[in-house]
């Protein structure tokens, strides 16, 4: 179950041009002469409150970070993660046991019935289609999959491939607005409790914990949805010309 909702992650980094704003910059007009910014503001340095608290010696909940899995029973010959069949993944996942002690992405019963009866009743399998994407700078793609919850969420895992064998190395479900690859990223939009707004979490590839982290959460203002591109135009379309390239041609340029 998701946090009510946890502390964004990303410090806010402040980048402070105090000295060079105090540097004469850019050329004047009047002969080429160099002309002063002004006085730059002071800077003020971070203060730490209450430092005389104790650190903290655990984590207020568990998220899932950092949590991976070996997959029993597959294997990928050449690490070709593109060859494997995304339901059999699934299927060999729900007997996985993860590095340590995680409830953050346990199915409900009802969705792993339907993942065992995937084969019999394919219409009411839970497990989208696969995607792919080098996300650990191995030179490799990495399988990107989503699995449909019976209470609405959405579990969105990543499996990498080496020495011929398969490790998950991200599982987490939450509500999603949509889910995102960017780069070596993968970027989970999901609702806030307030009007307006909503969360932005990004995951991404940490070599030293060989799994996927979120190093990036913020809040942000709510991003509106994309006009569906269907959409009739407001204006009429012009009528076609005899110099207009047919559909066939345009099609062909895309």
């Amino acid at each position: 179950m998701r946090p009510q909702r946890r502390v964004t992650r990303r410090a806010t980094v402040a980048l402070v041009a105090a000295v060079g704003a105090a540097l004469p910059v850019g050329c004047g007009t009047d002969g080429g002469r160099l002309q002063s910014a002004g006085p730059a503001p002071t800077a003020i340095g971070p203060a730490r409150l209450w430092p005389q608290l104790p650190p903290a010696s655990a984590a207020p909940y568990d998220y899932g970070e950092g949590t991976t899995a070996r997959i029993p029973g597959i294997t990928v010959p050449h690490d070709d993660v593109r060859a494997l069949d995304p339901v059999a993944v699934v299927q060999a996942d729900l007997m996985a046991t993860t590095s340590r002690s995680s409830g953050s992405d346990e199915l409900p019963a009802d969705t792993v019935r339907r993942i065992t009866a995937c084969r019999t009743a394919p219409a009411a399998c839970p497990v989208l289609q696969p995607h792919y994407r080098d996300l650990t700078g191995t030179g490799r793609d990495d399988m990107v999959l989503g699995v449909r919850r019976s209470d609405g969420r959405l579990s969105v895992r990543v499996y990498m491939a080496h020495a011929d064998a398969l490790t998950r190395i991200m599982a987490v479900s939450d509500a999603v607005i949509s889910v995102e690859l960017a780069g070596r990223d993968v970027i989970m939009r999901v609702p806030s409790a307030i009007t307006g707004y909503e969360y932005r979490t990004v995951w991404s590839w940490d070599a030293r914990q060989r799994a996927m982290l979120p190093t990036q959460d913020e809040i942000l203002r709510k991003t509106p949805e994309p006009e569906p591109s269907g959409r009739p135009s407001a204006e009429p379309s012009p009528e076609p010309t005899a110099t207009s390239p047919s559909p066939a041609v345009s099609e062909g340029r895309r």
